[in-house]
């Protein structure tokens, strides 16, 4: 993973219920995260996790969420979208990579 710049790897396979930890890094942002799951979502348009980061100062800030969605052809993924970078992307799997819970975060938009 020393080449790896955007991941999130998450303590079980069940991400839905899992905390993590990685990192996002763009051409002007380069954050460390912490991602906690959301215990009672109040609807489906509810994010399953919080995406946090450090502040300049070292405090803990929600920076985004991580949302489960449905594809056309009825596959469940999740998104990312971190909203003060103007941010959006998708978790997957690295090619030929076989650990469920490393998640590769794929920018799009």
């Amino acid at each position: 993973m020393n080449n790896v710049t955007n991941f999130i790897k998450f303590d079980s396979d069940n991400i839905e219920a899992s905390t993590g930890s990685g990192r996002i890094s763009t051409l002007s942002n380069d954050l460390t995260i912490k991602v906690m799951p959301i215990s009672n979502p109040k609807s489906d348009k509810t994010p399953t996790h919080r995406i946090y980061s450090k502040s300049p100062a070292g405090f803990d800030i929600q920076v985004g969420g991580i949302w489960k969605n449905k594809s056309q052809q009825g596959k469940e993924y999740f998104s990312i979208t971190l909203k003060a970078i103007d941010f959006r992307a998708n978790l997957g799997r690295y090619p030929e990579q076989d650990d469920e819970s490393l998640q590769a975060i794929i920018e799009w938009d």
